[in-house]
């Protein structure tokens, strides 16, 4: 935190406010920018992203592929797939892969720490991150001792108000909490965040959530716009703002000086590589282009129109490395663990 910006809670509400004076932002980024070069330089560190099933047994309000939309085509990757997009992967030279998925009963974690073991087998040195949701105890601590180094799990709001909101009564906002210090607790690189503009959200939630995650002091922040999705309760809510967004990338770099932040693909999608590109000028360090099988990408769809092909995915790396050299900035194959300095 430096003199010039003030970040209390007070200072938070200031810079969220739509009353915010533009030198103000331009500060903020700038100073968030400066943060993120002393620590990564101009380096933003590729992660593979494998989807690795768009089955769930949450009713999510917001959520694309939650189990009560009945047009998503539903599709679980086998180990096999999962393990030849790592194979791809690795050959390409990334070093660091993203499982994310549903919520899925029928993938028994036991498969999932046996894939673990022979990505890490096959692969050495790379870095596996879960985002899988809600688990017990017992079976993120069979995942971590198969190799598994990072975990991502969104808490998405620490009000218990705005969390009833957005999710069926039969989820549990302490529960998600609990599992997040589990996490950190196992010896996990863990990641949490939320999406900025979800319906009924006030920037008192938002600071809320950021008190919480001082708390939590989490490796890895994943925020992004709220995108609606076809077929759920939120289909005609307005989108959050990408303008918003960036502002709390740099409010998160400057209290995270060393945490990795994505710009993420909800960012891509409502602003395209100019507004990806805005969101690393504002302090995220990371992107996660799509390695999963094409076929089955646009069954993914937590949001309407996600971009998942062209520069969201690996396929078309060049060109992306090309559009961030534009800008200054260097796309780099490192595992990029978290450090504190």
């Amino acid at each position: 935190m430096t003199q010039e910006i003030d970040l209390s809670g007070e200072g938070i509400l200031r810079l969220l406010s739509p009353d915010a004076y533009p030198e103000e932002i331009e500060r903020l980024h700038r100073e968030a920018r400066k943060i993120t070069d002393l620590n990564f330089g101009r380096k933003v560190y590729i992660r593979g992203l494998i989807e690795v099933t768009n089955v769930c047994r949450n009713n999510c309000l917001y959520c694309g592929i939650r189990k009560g939309v009945d047009s998503v085509k539903r599709y679980t990757l086998t180990p096999q797939q999962i393990l030849d997009c790592c194979r791809f992967g690795y050959r390409a030279g990334i070093r660091t892969f993203v499982m994310q998925g549903g919520e899925n009963p029928a993938l028994k974690i036991e498969t999932i720490a046996q894939n673990i073991r022979n990505i890490k087998e096959e692969c050495p040195e790379v870095a596996i991150t879960l985002s899988l949701g809600e688990l017990s105890d017992d079976d993120y601590q069979t995942l971590r001792d198969a190799g598994a180094d990072r975990y991502l799990l969104r808490h998405e709001a620490v009000s218990q108000d705005l969390y009833s909101r957005l999710h069926p009564s039969e989820m549990s906002l302490d529960n998600r909490l609990r599992s997040l210090y589990t996490l950190k607790e196992l010896g996990y690189q863990t990641g949490t965040g939320f999406m900025v503009g979800a319906p009924y959200q006030t920037i008192e939630n938002i600071l809320e959530d950021i008190q919480f995650m001082q708390k939590l002091q989490p490796e890895m922040i994943g925020i992004g716009p709220f995108i609606p999705a076809s077929g759920t309760p939120f289909e005609n809510f307005p989108a959050g703002s990408v303008e918003l967004t960036q502002r709390l990338v740099s409010i998160f770099r400057i209290l995270f000086p060393h945490a990795n932040i994505p710009a993420t693909t909800a960012v891509a999608t409502l602003a395209g590589v100019e507004g990806r590109i805005a969101t690393l000028e504002a302090g995220a360090n990371v992107v996660m282009p799509n390695i999963s099988p094409t076929d089955i990408r646009a069954s993914y769809r937590l949001y309407d129109n996600k971009a998942a092909t062209g520069l969201e995915s690996f396929d078309a790396i060049e060109d992306l490395r090309r559009s961030f050299a534009k800008a200054g900035f260097e796309l780099s194959l490192e595992r990029g663990d978290f450090s504190r300095g």
